[in-house]
């Protein structure tokens, strides 16, 4: 049996517009704006995927109830139904 591994990076166009005179510093200044858009875009994702997994463990901590209790509760809830 032969396995192949395909490694597929799927890209996309994004368009955005910026002061004129930025982008012309950015490029007299040589920086690299898809990577520097790419990165800050990087760093806000795993930012803001941070600050949800933290939230969701503040919710967490505030639901006292096991798994067992939970499934008991939503079985007594559709025998109600």
């Amino acid at each position: 049996m032969i396995v192949y591994k395909v490694s597929c990076l799927e890209t996309e166009v994004l368009s955005i517009r910026v002061k004129k005179n930025l982008k012309d510093e950015a490029e007299k200044m040589g920086i690299d704006v898809k990577a520097a858009v790419e990165g800050l875009l990087e760093e806000l994702v795993a930012e803001k995927k941070a600050k949800a997994q933290e939230r969701a463990k503040e919710l967490k901590k505030l639901m006292h109830v096991s798994v067992e209790e939970w499934i008991q509760d939503v079985k007594e809830t559709r025998q109600e139904m």
